[in-house]
């Protein structure tokens, strides 16, 4: 299973990844942490992506992906990370932490992590 950063999930639906990590996903089961959820949502709202999060289309896309929770685990993870940053993307890289489930992200940051196993 994967974990995947909310600019990859918007790249896959937009069908926009690069060659690596089309072949990355194409070999695992998606997942996300129930943040980039509400990140979707409050980027389409403010304008910065154009998506439908009333789409069935989206829905039925969206119900095939594990989601994992905002939990105490995961915001104790955040807490043992080696980078800052947005909290999103520090609950996201802490919920490939605690579940041990390697992140697909472009984010250089979260890239530099020696603790948050990626993919």
């Amino acid at each position: 299973m994967l974990n995947l950063d909310t600019h990859i999930l918007l790249s896959a639906w937009a069908g926009q990844l690069t060659r690596h990590e089309r072949r990355l996903l194409a070999e695992d089961q998606w997942s996300i942490s129930a943040i980039v959820l509400w990140e979707m949502a409050k980027l389409s709202q403010l304008g910065r992506i154009v998506l439908d999060v009333d789409s069935p289309e989206l829905a039925q896309a969206l119900a095939q992906i594990h989601v994992w929770p905002l939990d105490l685990a995961v915001c104790r993870g955040a807490c043992r990370l080696d980078f800052r940053g947005d909290p999103a993307d520090q609950i996201i890289a802490a919920t490939s932490l605690v579940h041990n489930v390697p992140l697909v992200t472009r984010d250089r940051v979260i890239r530099s992590s020696k603790v948050v196993p990626l993919a």
